[in-house]
């Protein structure tokens, strides 16, 4: 169970649930495209030419048996640490590490421009800006399809910090679909080595399609770290090999995986407000702790969802220490037990929300809204679990449309707030 979303948007989410990104239509155009501009892509035409959707992920090499991956140990070696079954470092140190990088490369990019005030325009080779463009455009297309409500909010941001945060959002839904989509149960350790590669590949700007050059170009425009995106992909490793977690220092590495590495990508993008008093690394620390209560709340939203898969996210000592085990949860009754230990995993969702409130208002004032938007509405989901009595398993909690209506003007009300009142403190988490 996996989910990639901005800041507070997850493709997993009631805004666009149920949809699948790699259309065997579009794949090949966007391929086709491409192949046709001399240069831009490193497979020839002929490669592109006539290839049904399970060929071309046969090809990239995202089917196949080999499973001796030249990564796919990296889960096991960061969750398990040593022979005891202890951390030697906590998830959120190991997290924190990644924040306090990211936010240093922020700060490294604000300061060249204050020293080099001379900007220099963008080389840009005959033929490409159009492609350049409509691979954009294509995002776009893609988020305003999957995402509704926050492709409206996009809408509000400059265009070039707009198509960037398209770009990021696709990537991070393919990168989803992977374990997740239709071509699930073809997918092996040797395949997400193979997306890593094209990662790699494309922040060195040699991107394999069109897709992948909006994002190559967004992360040369942007101060965007690598890491993140690698550490997303190592989360769609874990969601290959691990269906139950012991702790919640497991449980918190594998939402930052999949959910808080998309706040690292995308405060870079969203901006930080001139005037905010705020540390860099505590904005990007509330980034993290959005990213991490959006994907508690997936999980508990769908206890349900996952039981029937055969898998439990939630932490397997807790649910001990509630009376609980594996076999209550298939059973699908909500009893007094269930109740008490909803309830705390709910209050700590919602702790996290909490830390993320302060870092929204630090963005900068056109990034505010649909952010404060995105948050306000995805955190009524747990409200709704309440409202079903705790009944995850047979009754999908989700927020009405009256609801999701009303909560836009409180959220532009709380968009308003000037960052310049409040500082941050930096916690790791």
């Amino acid at each position: 169970m996996s989910a990639a979303l901005i800041w507070v948007v997850s493709p997993n989410s009631d805004v666009c649930n149920g949809l699948s990104f790699l259309e065997t239509t579009r794949v090949l155009d966007s391929s086709r495209l491409f192949a046709k501009e001399k240069g831009v892509l490193r497979s020839d035409r002929r490669r592109m030419k006539n290839v049904k959707c399970y060929s071309c992920f046969h090809e990239l090499g995202f089917l196949g048996s080999n499973k001796n991956g030249r990564r796919s140990d990296v889960v096991s070696r960061r969750v398990v640490a040593n022979p005891s079954g202890g951390l030697a470092v906590s998830s959120e140190q190991l997290v924190y590490d990644v924040v306090l990088k990211q936010a240093a490369l922020v700060k490294e990019q604000m300061r060249s421009r204050e020293e080099d005030m001379e900007v220099k325009p963008d080389i840009v080779l005959p033929g490409t800006l159009g492609l350049l463009n409509e691979a954009y455009d294509r995002c776009g297309e893609v988020c305003a399809e999957y995402a509704k409500t926050f492709y409206l909010g996009t809408l509000l941001m400059t265009p070039e910090r707009r198509k960037a945060i398209w770009a990021i959002y696709v990537w991070c839904r393919r990168t989803d679909e992977l374990v997740d989509g239709p071509n699930a149960s073809h997918i092996t350790p040797k395949a997400l080595d193979r997306w890593e590669s094209r990662l790699e590949d494309l922040y060195k700007g040699r991107p394999f399609d069109m897709l992948d050059a909006a994002l190559s170009d967004t992360v040369s425009k942007f101060p965007v770290d690598i890491q993140p995106f690698k550490d997303m992909i190592d989360g769609m490793r874990m969601d290959l090999k691990k269906s139950r977690y012991e702790n919640f220092d497991e449980l918190y590495l594998y939402c930052y995986y999949v959910a808080g590495t998309v706040g690292l990508m995308s405060v870079p993008i969203m901006g930080i407000a001139h005037e905010s008093q705020a540390p860099t690394e505590s904005v990007y620390n509330a980034a993290l702790a959005l990213g991490i209560a959006n994907q508690l709340t997936n999980i508990l939203r769908d206890v349900g969802e996952d039981a029937r898969r055969g898998r439990v996210y939630l932490p397997q000592d807790e649910l001990a220490q509630a009376g609980l085990s594996d076999d209550d949860i298939f059973a699908m009754k909500v009893t007094n037990k269930w109740r008490v230990f909803m309830k705390k995993q709910i209050k700590r969702a919602r702790t996290f929300f909490d830390q993320a409130e302060e870092g929204v208002t630090q963005l900068s004032s056109a990034s505010r809204w649909p952010v404060w938007a995105s948050l306000l509405l995805y955190r009524q989901i747990l409200d709704e679990i309440e409202a079903n009595d705790y009944n995850n398993f047979t009754r999908r909690a989700y927020v009405s449309k009256p609801k999701k209506i009303v909560a836009l003007p409180v959220a532009y009300a709380k968009s308003l707030v000037s960052p310049s009142s409040r500082k941050l403190e930096v916690t790791t988490g």
